[in-house]
């Protein structure tokens, strides 16, 4: 969809208004590369145009049939008699077959059309959904750190269902309610006179100005039902998502308590929708009565006069009914299209929300030779009030491993999300073989780079589709390669269906080191020419971890690697090493060099190496403790106190 941009700028420029609205998606109703969807459209106009030809002609066959019943022409002899008996029992036999036969021809008319004209309705649906899902892939960082994803996905849904209420309603109802309701006029006008049309027109003006003062009171208690609808859908799918911190908590009252908060507002929204509902058409069916008894009065006295027919009495009466049908689309129709467009206006706004980083005009692919990163006096804020990086710069030489390390917000994650170009640079550049990565394709560049997170969050599908993530055309040899690389191989071959093993909602079947060698696995099986590492063995016992650190390094070898490391442990043989502290460099150099400046890093390092050893002497009292007749030594002194970790950089470092 190359016009997508300019078709997301045309949807979301018309909120609020049926005609913009339809005049958007018109393109997709009527879409250019597609013929076969235009002569469906252009099929069912014509099929359109027949039903209600047919539906109009009903009236007429009951007229002529009662006609026929209760006719008495004058039998002047007994040939005469038998022939005018003849006519009397064949015409109201074969008009009330007539009546039926047009009946069924007006409503098969009406299905197939129906049935032509879905497709059409569909791939507008289909169109402007997937649009809809591309547009919040493109949207930054920030809009999804900021959604609230069972919200984000109703209103997908709900935005979906309401494009397809607008096409179907407006193409399949409101164009046939209009041409209906303009024959009945005419044959009003026709077959009685210009006080029955009246009446029609006074009825149909009230019918619809109530129509439309209600469902526009309706409209604010629908806004309010979707919001809660929306809130109780987003607090249910939120405490599911978090399903063992529940558990962890005992807090499945309160959870249940706050789920039925929102509920309730939404049954109160529900309630109010539904009495409103009940209102509309009440005074829908008042008005539109006392117009059909005008009418039926007006044709007795007719018939009192002499000048009207008992055939002409059903045919008003038919027609009357005939009207009250599109009368009862048109308000149904609106109501159903000013809602449609409540649902899907938020999807609008979504649309209409620009890209916090979008490709520069022109922008050409990353060509990537040796590999080299460099940071030149890079500044960043999330907001302009609270700077986060503040003029680093750094070179990470083709190759090589430079680790960042650095208390807790010192700005090394963001590191990572701007290497990615989830956000734009504040100030400075930021280069890759000499290449300003806002000058290329943000494809290509998220191409080239490897990234091992620490919180790896996998997709609800087989262990096999996760790894093959990093590479969509590898091999199931390459994949079981990959995994053999990051020591989960063996894992999967116990597991009861191996590599097909579904790994659950964000990856919960697993543990959180077998979450993180999936990662790894799918990092090795990419083979980028840049890894970025945050923190990739943060959740790994000892063993495995050194295991993992050897996979890395292979992996790693003559790759660019970057590594945000939290235990310093893991980055002792790093070429160089980058001390953050609030967004500047405090210190660099290698692990040795680092630890004779006795400066931050040594800091860091002694008070990690003295939490370590009292973790070990903990896990030795215990195990004396464990021994009959033994005593465990005192280790009270070796263990870091509320006053050691009182300075906010210790208690980050300790925690890290």
């Amino acid at each position: 969809m190359n016009s997508a941009p300019s078709a997301r700028k045309r949807v979301a420029s018309g909120q609020g208004t049926l005609l913009s609205t339809i005049g958007h998606l018109w393109p997709y109703i009527w879409p250019s590369d597609r013929r076969d969807l235009k002569g469906r459209v252009m099929i069912a106009m014509a099929l359109l145009l027949a039903a209600k030809l047919a539906t109009i002609t009903v009236p007429f066959t009951f007229k002529w049939a009662i006609d026929a019943l209760s006719g008495h022409p004058s039998a002047p002899g007994a040939g005469a008699f038998d022939s005018w008996l003849t006519w009397v029992l064949a015409a109201p036999v074969m008009l009330t077959v007539a009546y039926g036969g047009m009946r069924i021809l007006m409503a098969g008319l009406t299905q197939l059309r129906d049935g032509i004209f879905a497709k059409v309705a569909m791939h507008a649906v289909r169109r402007v959904a997937i649009m809809t899902f591309e547009h919040m892939h493109l949207l930054s960082l920030r809009f999804h750190l900021e959604r609230k994803t069972g919200g984000l996905t109703r209103v997908l849904e709900r935005g979906r269902n309401g494009i397809e209420t607008i096409v179907r309603m407006v193409i399949l109802q409101l164009a046939p309610t209009i041409v209906e309701l303009a024959l009945i006029v005419g044959v009003l006008f026709w077959q009685f006179d210009w006080r029955y049309v009246v009446v029609i027109l006074v009825t149909v003006v009230f019918y619809m100005g109530f129509t439309y003062l209600a469902t526009e009171w309706r409209i604010a208690i629908r806004r309010k039902m979707n919001d809660s609808d929306n809130d109780a859908n987003t607090k249910a799918i939120d405490s599911l998502l978090n399903y063992e911190t529940v558990k962890y908590f005992v807090a499945e009252e309160r959870e249940a308590k706050r789920y039925d908060r929102s509920m309730a507002r939404y049954e109160d929204a529900s309630v109010k929708a539904y009495t409103s509902l009940a209102v509309l058409n009440a005074g829908q069916a008042v008005i539109f009565t006392l117009g059909l008894g005008a009418t039926m009065v007006m044709c007795a006295r007719g018939i009192a006069a002499g000048t009207n027919t008992v055939g002409d009495f059903v045919m008003i009466n038919a027609m009357m009914i005939q009207l009250y049908v599109p009368l009862n689309f048109m308000g149904m129709i609106y109501r159903e299209i000013k809602q449609g467009i409540i649902d899907i206006e938020t999807m609008f706004s979504i649309l209409g929300r620009k890209p916090e980083v979008l490709d520069r005009p022109g922008a050409k692919p990353l060509a990537v030779g040796a590999g080299n990163v460099r940071f030149e006096n890079v500044v960043f804020a999330y907001e302009p009030e609270r700077q986060i990086l503040k003029g680093i710069s750094f070179d990470v030489p083709a190759g090589h491993t430079v680790a960042i390390v650095g208390p807790s917000g010192a700005g090394k994650s963001t590191i990572s999300r701007l290497i990615f170009r989830f956000y734009d640079v504040s100030g400075g550049r930021i280069l890759i073989d000499n290449q300003d990565i806002r000058d290329v394709t943000q494809v290509s560049l998220r191409e080239a780079i490897g990234m091992v997170p620490q919180d790896t969050v996998l997709f609800n599908d087989t262990l096999r589709y996760n790894i093959r993530y990093g590479r969509w055309d590898a091999s199931d040899a390459d994949v079981e390669e990959a995994a053999k690389l990051a020591q989960i191989d063996n894992f999967i071959r116990i597991s009861p269906d191996g590599y097909d093993t579904e790994v659950g909602e964000r990856g919960l079947k697993l543990s959180g080191g077998e979450k993180q060698r999936v990662a790894i696995a799918r990092t090795i099986l990419k083979a980028p020419p840049i890894l970025l590492l945050d923190e990739a063995t943060s959740a790994l016992d000892s063993h495995t971890e050194k295991e993992i650190q050897d996979a890395l390094e292979r992996v790693s070898k003559n790759r660019t690697t970057l590594v945000i490391a939290h235990r310093l442990s893991t980055i002792v043989s790093a070429d160089e090493i980058i001390v953050l502290n609030q967004g500047e460099i405090a210190e660099r150099g290698t692990h040795q060099q680092l630890l004779t400046k006795g400066g931050l890093y040594a800091s860091m390092w002694n008070r990690q190496r003295e939490a370590e050893e009292a973790r070990e002497k903990l896990a030795l009292a215990g195990e004396v403790a464990a021994a009959p007749n033994c005593n465990p030594p005192s280790v009270e002194d070796d263990i870091p106190t509320p006053e050691d970790l009182s300075d906010p950089l210790s208690r980050a470092t300790a925690a890290e």
